[in-house]
């Protein structure tokens, strides 16, 4: 088993799809958080624009997550081992995969970022909701208002901070990029780095 199949093509398209509309919701986002910010709002056109499609991409991006969250939550759930994993982040970090316990699909780190997204995302369209006008924003107090627009900054900056450490993990771990971009990883990339979910694969052998 030279090739494995890890994603399959709509996965991977709506991945990069999620990844597209986050980017242009950060970026749209970080514009209205400070002056100092607001020359991103160039990148959709200026700041009225912005603000008018900063609530819809924020909507689309929230809509293919839950289809992704349908379909690998499962996979997501922390088990015993998951906690060990994160116990011993320092092996992790140095590279001892030999003293970390056996990793399923996905490590400790992964379902923990996994479930931050799930949270943070969920806050974000909840939170933007209440503060969304000429659509929503009038259904609620000022005081509501006020509080949704801190839980929404607050929410942005866990889920930026959580996209930045799992690019850099992604690319730290040779092969993880390429996987999501084909869809598939070679044998020998699975039994390394998640052998539990390898011998699931390969019926134990």
């Amino acid at each position: 088993m030279s090739k494995i199949v890890r994603y399959s093509g709509s996965d991977r398209v709506n991945h990069w799809l999620v990844a597209l509309l986050f980017v242009l919701a950060a970026i749209s986002g970080l514009a209205f958080f400070h002056p100092s910010l607001f020359f991103l709002s160039s990148v959709l056109g200026g700041g009225q624009l912005s603000r008018i499609l900063h609530p819809f991409i924020g909507v689309a991006m929230f809509v293919l997550f839950v289809i992704l969250y349908f379909k690998f939550w499962h996979h997501n759930i922390l088990h015993k081992n998951d906690r060990q994993w994160l116990k011993q982040i320092g092996d992790v970090i140095a590279d001892r995969e030999d003293r970390l316990p056996e990793v399923g699909r996905y490590n400790g780190g992964q379902k923990l970022l996994f479930w931050v997204m799930t949270i943070t995302m969920l806050l974000l369209v909840l939170s933007g909701m209440a503060f969304w006008r000429p659509y929503f924003a009038s259904n609620f107090s000022i005081d509501t208002v006020r509080l949704a627009a801190v839980v929404h900054a607050v929410s942005a900056w866990v889920l930026i901070l959580g996209i930045i450490v799992h690019v850099y993990a992604a690319l730290w771990v040779k092969g993880t990029i390429k996987g999501m971009w084909t869809g598939v990883v070679s044998s020998a990339w699975a039994r390394k780095h998640h052998p539990g979910w390898f011998k699931e694969i390969s019926g134990g052998k």
